[in-house]
């Protein structure tokens, strides 16, 4: 049996079940008592597992799932060296958020993630602690920072609403995912230029460590035509 992980509600549920559909493959809910499955019908020797879309890159990690829908931000971020884990299948063509970085509007002089260095010096002079970077991507911003030679600086776990650090003197930057830009701006901040640390969007991905049982091969050789 071929398992396939999907977000259990939200509209990254929905979109996923009309893009499935789409394909020939139809998902829906399970009604019965174990709920974390669901339905599928035009193929079989598919299973559904519903899950969160941030369990499902651990799932497919562990090779508990063979195939998963979630975000490119989920993976890169919870999986180290992600591409020797999974594979891309499929981009869906929706849930797109970018991960940027962003700081209060009247830094002026800060135009692009260079400028931060200079300023996270001065910070740390001035109030002696280094500036503080409100984020839940802790990987994809200590990567894109190290490549750009930004160094004195700590990050801050936000779990919450990220873009309310600032405003609470939790933070003086911020990293989140925008889709829009409207509650950064809301907020009296302003994404620095050239700080596109991720464009993600919902995908298809594949597991390079699940098990593939007699007969499962030929299932998942099917899925990936249909999904192509």
């Amino acid at each position: 049996m071929i398992k396939l992980g999907v977000p259990s509600k939200g509209r990254l549920m929905s979109d996923t079940f009309d893009w499935f559909g789409q394909r020939g493959i139809t998902l829906s809910k399970g009604g019965s008592v174990r709920e974390y499955l669901g339905r599928v019908e035009g193929i079989d020797g598919l299973e559904m597992v519903m899950l969160s879309a941030g369990e499902i890159p651990r799932e497919l990690s562990a090779g508990r799932i063979h195939l998963g829908v979630t975000g490119t931000d989920l993976v890169r971020e919870k999986l180290a060296a992600w591409d020797q884990q999974v594979d891309v299948v499929a981009e869906m063509g929706f849930g797109h958020a970018d991960l940027i970085l962003a700081v209060p509007a009247f830094w002026t002089d800060v135009v692009t993630p260079h400028d931060l260095d200079e300023v996270a010096a001065e910070f740390r002079a001035r109030h002696g602690f280094r500036m503080r970077i409100a984020t839940k991507y802790h990987r994809l911003v200590r990567q894109f920072l190290a490549e750009r030679g930004v160094a004195d600086y700590q990050l801050v776990d936000s779990q919450g609403a990220t873009e309310g650090t600032i405003k609470n003197e939790t933070a003086e930057v911020v990293a989140d995912i925008t889709s829009t830009g409207e509650t950064l701006r809301a907020n009296h901040l302003r994404v620095l230029e050239d700080a596109l640390i991720l464009a993600s969007q919902a995908t298809v991905f594949r597991s390079k460590s699940a098990p593939m049982g007699a007969g499962d091969q030929a299932v998942m050789d099917e899925v990936l035509t249909r999904l192509a």
